[in-house]
């Protein structure tokens, strides 16, 4: 079951990758409608969302503080931290030093706290990160630069 939930976390991080490789400012600010999230907004829901996968496996809570200022990142800085929480996650889910049974998700908003099992990470953050990569894709494609068209998400590797 580790190993099957890491491959999703990897895929995950495959199609981040090539979701976000090569974006420009112009391609960051797109948004297709006045109501959207622009690219960058979409890109800061998916780092939160790899935050929310790699506590789960490091068995730490998800703190929720209205009060604590989150770090002004860069687009480059936000990338590189998204795909490195995906590589910890993954890489913890094979190591065997961890069992999915104890890798819950709990969310702590001062007192109170809520838990849920490892799986509500298939319906919930894996697939939501994924949804929003094809989002960021479609977004790149209609600000002018289109997806790598020589990435295969299906193989998980880039063609010749």
């Amino acid at each position: 079951a580790e190993t099957v939930a890491a491959r999703m976390i990897d895929g995950l991080g495959f199609r981040y990758y090539w979701a976000t490789e090569g974006l420009r400012p112009e391609d960051l600010a797109f948004k297709p409608s006045a109501e959207a999230r622009t690219s960058e907004e979409t890109i800061d829901h998916i780092l939160g969302l790899s935050e929310m996968i790699v506590n789960a496996t490091k068995r730490e809570p998800n703190v929720r503080d209205s009060e604590a200022a989150q770090p002004a990142l860069s687009f480059e800085e936000k990338r590189k931290a998204t795909l490195e929480n995906l590589k910890t996650a993954s890489n913890l889910l094979k190591s065997g030093a961890v069992k999915l049974e104890d890798c819950k998700i709990v969310f702590q908003n001062g007192d109170s706290s809520s838990e849920f099992p490892f799986w509500n990470q298939l319906n919930g953050p894996i697939a939501d990160a994924i949804w929003h990569c094809g989002q960021v894709v479609s977004f790149r494609r209609s600000s002018g630069n289109p997806f790598n068209s020589k990435v295969s998400v299906f193989s998980g590797k880039v063609r010749e």
